[in-house]
């Protein structure tokens, strides 16, 4: 499949989430510190006054990374390959969590939303894959 038709396929089955469910953040949040409870007292650290501002911020940055993967993989890469030891060894933020957020979007998004075909999955798949392997990537541990 071809990366325009597989962009095509992440757009069509966030619009499909948006279109049910509304803005992700919410959902996403709940299920991430449901996952990594921990995670939450990070969140009021980094941002004290505002911590949801930041839930919404990262929420939105992924979304991003979701649909710009097969576009501009590269873009991909080097946020991530910053990004990720930053969060790290700046701010204490475990690769586990990084990773976390990253799949409990795509969770939440596969689940509101079913795949409307094999190939629309397909692509989800290939995007979860390339993602999650830059965090891996970046682990250092």
């Amino acid at each position: 499949m071809a990366d325009q038709v597989r962009k095509q396929a992440i757009e069509a089955r966030l619009e499909r989430f948006v279109d049910a469910h509304g803005d992700p953040t919410a959902a996403v949040m709940a299920e991430f510190y449901r996952r990594f409870p921990d995670a939450q007292a990070s969140f009021a650290h980094h941002s004290p006054h505002n911590p949801v501002q930041l839930e919404e911020e990262m929420v939105g940055n992924t979304v991003y990374y979701l649909l710009c993967w097969f576009e501009n993989p590269v873009e991909a890469r080097i946020y991530f390959d910053t990004s990720v030891p930053h969060h790290r060894v700046a701010l204490a933020v475990p690769p586990d969590w990084f990773r976390g957020l990253i799949e409990t979007v795509i969770d939440v998004i596969e689940t509101g939303a079913p795949a409307a075909d094999l190939a629309e999955q397909g692509a989800w798949n290939d995007m979860r894959e390339g993602l999650v392997g830059l965090v891996e990537r970046n682990r250092f541990e």
